[in-house]
């Protein structure tokens, strides 16, 4: 079972900052904790920006599904053994910190790249990387380029007045290349121009490329070149001043991505029960309490993988070969591969 959608506007009593950021505008003294509270009500209220293919997106049923999703169903899972347990809530960049600060939702699951005014001005606070994001660009294969210090003499779309053009001229000045800008205010313009082929090339997120992309008559004609301009982390946000709850939703990321690295998968979960590795134990729930200190079951663990799987095979889900627009983890692969996803070990 998937998640449901629940429509939700901008709470009384909060009012936008001026980067457009919904803040409270009076700080609102919460005596119960979030788990408590999640407790209570049944189930998680889990917030993330609006349908976005791959991320999160809803079916002709209305169920939501994507890799931001499962990130919100791990976190169920953890607290109930039921990753259904959990109520999906599209927010906008005018209202979504201040649902979370005034404990509507319980968390956002990708709803803005970790900065630190985000982290420190709106009374939110980032628990973990689940996905790393960055500017790039995307190309047909007819253009005949695997990297992007390939380009050179072709006519890129790219946002207007903001960083993504900025970040574009910067990369054609330190590579020596020469393009051409087909600028637009909003992203979606970007999009359609790219679509009916008025620039070789557009940049923008990857993520939102890979959208994009999905959208196209033959996507797998198109390429996302594997450089980035930006740094742009994703990661679940808590409201701040929660301990217990920051930590749990940390270590449900972190968990998933140890899951990975040891080898633990929703299909072999049960039979590595019997491993005698002290981390896939430990994992597993077989040995050390790494459930009380939370306020969780000592399956925990074991619950977040076998209800959503590793932190690979929620990447494989939405991103991999099956999807037929496949995204390479780059970044997002494990350390051990090259990439930046790490966790601490359990002990």
């Amino acid at each position: 079972m998937l998640c449901a959608f629940a429509a939700a506007g901008l709470p009384a009593g909060a009012q936008e900052s001026g980067d457009g950021e919904g803040v409270p505008a009076a700080s609102t003294p919460f005596t119960i904790s979030t788990l408590e509270t999640v407790r209570a009500r049944g189930y998680v209220i889990c917030a993330t920006s609006q349908p976005m293919a791959g991320f999160a997106q809803v079916s002709s049923e209305g169920l939501w599904s994507g890799f931001d999703v499962d990130i919100c169903r791990g976190v169920a899972a953890a607290v109930f053994g039921d990753p259904s347990r959990v109520e999906f809530r599209p927010l906008s960049g005018t209202s979504r910190f201040a649902h979370l600060a005034l404990g509507e939702v319980d968390l956002l699951a990708r709803n803005a790249p970790w900065t630190m005014m985000r982290d420190t001005a709106y009374g939110a606070s980032y628990a973990a990387t689940s996905f790393y994001d960055g500017q790039a660009f995307m190309v047909p294969d007819s253009l005949g380029v695997v990297s992007a210090y390939e380009l050179d003499d072709v006519t890129v779309c790219v946002a207007s007045g903001g960083e993504a053009l900025a970040r574009v001229n910067e990369f054609f000045f330190d590579i020596q290349g020469s393009f051409d800008e087909v600028l637009y205010e909003d992203r979606e313009d970007l999009a359609v121009a790219y679509r009916s082929g008025q620039c070789d090339a557009i940049s923008a997120s990857a993520s939102w490329l890979h959208g994009v992309r999905r959208t196209l008559p033959e996507p797998g004609t198109h390429r996302i070149l594997p450089e980035r301009l930006s740094k742009e982390p994703y990661g679940p946000v808590v409201r701040s001043g929660d301990t217990q709850w920051f930590t749990i939703v940390r270590w449900v990321v972190l968990a998933m991505i140890n899951a990975e690295e040891l080898g633990v998968t929703s299909v072999n979960v049960e039979s590595m029960l019997s491993a005698r590795a002290p981390a896939i134990r430990s994992l597993l729930g077989l040995e050390g309490d790494f459930g009380t200190p939370l306020g969780l079951s000592q399956t925990w663990m074991r619950d977040v993988v076998s209800g959503v799987g590793n932190y690979g095979e929620v990447y494989a889900r939405h991103f991999g070969p099956d999807t037929g627009t496949p995204l390479l983890r780059g970044q997002n692969a494990l350390w051990i591969n090259g990439g930046l996803m790490f966790a601490p070990p359990f002990n």
